[in-house]
C-alpha cells in the first residue's frame, strides 16, 4: 500500500533568512507552530505531550506560507525526521514563499540549558541502547 501524500494542504517554512523562494530540499510542515519554531533556527525542538513546542532557538524568524499549489510528486516525507509522522517532509523543487510576518522567541517556547542537557543526556542513552 503506498501512502497518499497530502499535497494539497496549507504548507509553512520558518527561517531567520528573508526569501522569496524555498530552494529544492528544503523542509517544510503542515504545523505552523512547528513552523514558528523553526523560523528561530533551533538545533534542538521538543513536542510535548500537551501540544506545546519548545526550543533553544535564538534568532528572530520569518514565518512563510507556500505560495503555490503542490503535485504530489513536489514533496516528500523527510527520511531521517524525528519528529511524528507527517510533520515535516522536503521539496523536490523550487517553491514560491508568501511571508505571514516575523517571529519573536517567546520565553514560554524557551528551552532551559538544563533542559536541553537533559533531553541531549536522554537522546544519548536511547541511541546506545539502540546499538
Amino acid at each position: 500500500m503506498t501512502r497518499r501524500t497530502p499535497y494539497n494542504r496549507v504548507w509553512y517554512h520558518g527561517s531567520p533568512e528573508d526569501l522569496a523562494e524555498l530552494a529544492t530540499g528544503s523542509t517544510i510542515t503542515p504545523n505552523r507552530a512547528l513552523a514558528r519554531a523553526f523560523s528561530h533556527k533551533p538545533t534542538l525542538v521538543c513536542l510535548e505531550d500537551d501540544g506545546a513546542i519548545r526550543h533553544n532557538g535564538i534568532r528572530a524568524g520569518t514565518l512563510y506560507r507556500i505560495d503555490e499549489p503542490l503535485a504530489p510528486n513536489d514533496i516528500y516525507p523527510h527520511p531521517r525526521s524525528t519528529m511524528p509522522e507527517g510533520l515535516e517532509w522536503l521539496t523536490r523543487r523550487p517553491l514560491r514563499l508568501r511571508r505571514l510576518g516575523r517571529t519573536r522567541i517567546r520565553q514560554d517556547e524557551r528551552l532551559e540549558e538544563e533542559e536541553v542537557r537533559a533531553l541531549l543526556a536522554r537522546g544519548e542513552r536511547a541511541k546506545q541502547e539502540r546499538s
